[in-house]
């Protein structure tokens, strides 16, 4: 079994599994706490009247947000399961959506070749890839982007995993949304500290504006308010 397959093997299996609602998956925040706070360092870079690729899109809950703001919106994901729900929950097609695997450049590069340059929204890909296919996602993004797009990047730091550790040690042990996380061996991963801006220079791209964040979970705290995983962004592009 090559990396992909088991990435894709366990995102299929763990949306084959699920209902697509959105807020059902740990990770699935409404975009009220994702994607519409995240725009607010996109905006000032970007040219919305080029498209946007949601990259690793899952259900589409903030493809479908995304598509509010740009002429074109477009959710990308490994797992065909995600993807067809994706398009189950938009049934009048404010998105596209598409099955791709970002460490494919020729899957890559047909993307860019249909959209042209397009940004980027991608949050907490990368610590879900190994170190070894980081590189080859970096460089899916620098080529979407080509001359003209600008790309989000976001990802939890190191102090995300004592935040879900904190969370898993509760009484009666973890949620029932973090245990499908480990019953599907899906592997969060950690991205070192600098790792990601060093990835997008490598990849060609140059690091606008970058800063620390939040990225806002489904999972609630008992006092009801969202559990929120320390977290970087980066706007990259080719100046």
């Amino acid at each position: 079994m090559t990396v992909s397959d088991r990435y894709r093997t366990a995102w299929d299996g763990f949306w084959e599994q699920s209902s697509g609602e959105p807020g059902e998956a740990f990770w699935d925040a409404d975009p009220a706490l994702t994607a519409r706070r995240d725009l607010d360092h996109l905006a000032p870079h970007a040219d919305h009247s080029l498209p946007v690729a949601d990259l690793g899109c899952g259900n589409g809950t903030q493809t479908r947000f995304l598509a509010t703001r740009f002429t074109r919106a477009v959710g990308v994901d490994l797992s065909a399961a995600a993807v067809a729900h994706a398009r189950r929950a938009d049934p009048d097609g404010a998105a596209a959506y598409e099955q791709l695997n970002l460490a494919d450049p020729v899957q890559a590069g047909a993307l860019h070749e249909r959209l042209g340059d397009t940004n980027v929204y991608m949050r907490a890909v990368l610590h879900q890839s190994d170190p070894e296919d980081r590189p080859a996602v970096a460089a899916a993004v620098a080529r979407l982007v080509g001359a003209h797009g600008r790309a989000l990047v976001l990802e939890p730091t190191g102090e995300a995993k004592e935040v879900i550790a904190a969370i898993a040690a509760q009484p009666g042990g973890p949620s029932p949304k973090l245990r499908r996380v480990k019953e599907h061996d899906l592997r969060p991963g950690e991205v070192a500290e600098g790792e990601v801006a060093a990835l997008l220079r490598a990849a060609g791209l140059t690091v606008l504006d970058e800063g620390a964040t939040a990225l806002a979970m489904s999972e609630t705290r008992p006092d009801g308010s969202p559990v929120e995983l320390p977290a970087r962004w980066f706007v990259a592009g080719r100046p």
